[in-house]
């Protein structure tokens, strides 16, 4: 069973295999001293692979990433022992489980009864599976339940020291929201946005303290991922960053900070990671190809299945609102046809896959059969893309964008967006991070592949110019500073 569980990624990670071989040889071998002499052996051998090396950097990247530049140890957190959260669907209820568990009492705000219900239903059933789990006693559990204020006021946020807009992206909303709060919080409260890709600044004009205003982009489930991007937005306060920084540690999240833009860093690195992918299913590869190479490369799930976790209704909106024309729009058709097909993902049994009673995912022909319609439809001829390929492509997109975001100082270091994926989207570890494959593999060889590709595919491709800048010093971009 354990070979089983190891074997899922050919390529590592190399330690369970090494512990799997070190307990084999202490039962199996002559005497004890045996054994031990076998473990120090496979110690000695994993410690001289890159998996160690990647690692060790993403050990010491996750404390790195606490560090911002500007706010010093006269900057004292804002104090925050109280919580609001706007907006008690999936987000709203998963801040505010993570704000509960972190002994934080929140009142959850809507602005129907029904809404208000089914989100504390969602919270109690929650807990509630955690304490048959073994995660949390009944009396933890209870003791939880009892630091959660549900309500339809909003002027019961009067007295809260951080109030956490969670509603879905609608601009005209979220300002909405904001005009409002900004109104009622009391002097020197925290407002903050769960948006995933909107501008923080605007939200922010929406005020008359844009200081007080900053981005807390949770990732979903947010009670489980551990990942907080805290957006700074033009004049958030040093402050507010020491404290958002404090309350994602309260709260056991990986607090990382980045700049405004649309989609920050995670998501707008995953916008062209999802442009390659659809890109490569239009060109033969099948749903099920590109998860499984991805997965056997070590990602904890490949990104056709995360889509459909996530729900493709949600990227089917934002295509919607932005109107997409040229290559993008050709490249959404597929998911575009698949939603309206009714199919969302998981919640409705359906996507790219279709979903057995378990959750479990199957290729599902009649989608196979549309991709290839499509492709037909657009004059490309479909073959078998290998899996390394199909890795490789999706590695080259991450860290290209990855380079023009750390250029423009959206993201204070590389590590930082290393952390982001590693904590944020499935990143194995023992793999790094996006930017750190850059490095490995060398920026030289980085910036020639791109290009290659950029010979094939035209402008998704060009390369960044960071990379081709430090591919002609010899420079990484781990030590790149803006």
């Amino acid at each position: 069973k354990a070979r089983a569980a190891a074997a899922r990624h050919p390529s590592g990670p190399v330690a369970a295999k090494a512990c799997i071989a070190a307990v084999e040889a202490a039962v199996t071998g002559p005497d004890p001293q045996a054994g031990l002499a076998r473990e120090r052996e496979l110690f000695q051998e994993a410690a001289r692979t890159p998996y160690a090396r990647a690692l060790q950097y993403a050990f010491f990247a996750e404390r790195q990433a606490a560090n911002i530049p500007g706010v010093g140890a006269g900057d004292k957190p804002r104090p925050v022992e109280t919580v609001g959260v706007i907006g008690a669907g999936t987000m709203g209820t998963g801040i505010t489980i993570a704000c509960l568990g972190g002994g934080l009492p929140v009142t959850l705000v809507e602005t129907t009864q029904e809404a208000l219900d089914k989100g504390v239903a969602r919270i109690r059933e929650t807990f509630a599976h955690n304490v048959k789990r073994g995660r949390l006693t009944e009396a933890q559990a209870q003791s939880r339940i009892a630091a959660l204020t549900p309500t339809l006021a909003l002027d019961a946020l009067k007295p809260v020291d951080l109030i956490i807009e969670a509603v879905f992206e609608n601009m005209a909303l979220k300002k909405e929201i904001f005009g409002k709060i900004d109104a009622i919080a009391k002097a020197g409260a925290i407002l903050a946005s769960n948006t995933s890709t909107l501008d923080v600044d605007e939200i922010a004009d929406a005020t008359k303290r844009p200081q007080d205003v900053v981005g807390l982009h949770f990732f979903s489930p947010a009670n489980i991922m551990r990942l907080l991007e805290i957006v700074r937005a033009r004049h958030t306060a040093n402050d507010v960053m020491a404290a958002a920084m404090a309350f994602a540690r309260r709260i056991g999240k990986v607090g990382v900070v980045a700049g405004v833009c649309d989609g920050f860093i995670g998501n707008r690195m995953l916008a062209a990671y999802g442009e390659e992918v659809q890109a490569m299913t239009l060109e033969g590869a099948m749903p099920q190809e590109i998860d499984g190479a991805l997965e056997a490369w070590g990602m904890a799930m490949g990104p056709i299945a995360v889509s459909d976790l996530a729900g493709l209704d949600v990227g089917y909106r934002i295509r919607q609102e932005r109107k997409l024309t040229g290559e993008k729009a050709q490249l959404a058709r597929i998911p575009d046809k698949i939603v309206e097909m009714g199919r969302l993902g998981q919640k409705t049994g359906a996507g790219y896959y279709r979903y057995t009673a378990d959750r479990k995912r199957e290729a599902d022909p009649e989608i196979e059969a549309m991709i290839r319609a499509e492709a037909a439809a657009l004059q490309i001829k479909q073959r078998t893309i290998p899996a390394e390929e199909i890795v490789e492509r999706c590695l080259l997109r991450l860290a290209n964008e990855g380079a023009r975001i750390l250029e423009e100082g959206i993201a204070l270091r590389s590590s930082d967006i290393d952390t982001i994926y590693l904590n944020g989207y499935g990143f194995p570890a023992w793999r790094g991070g996006p930017m750190w494959q850059a490095d490995e593999m060398g920026l030289a060889k980085v910036a020639e592949k791109t290009k290659a590709y950029a010979a094939k595919y035209g402008a998704r491709w060009t390369v960044a110019p960071l990379i081709e800048r430090l591919a002609r010093e010899g420079g990484t971009l781990a030590k790149f500073s803006k």
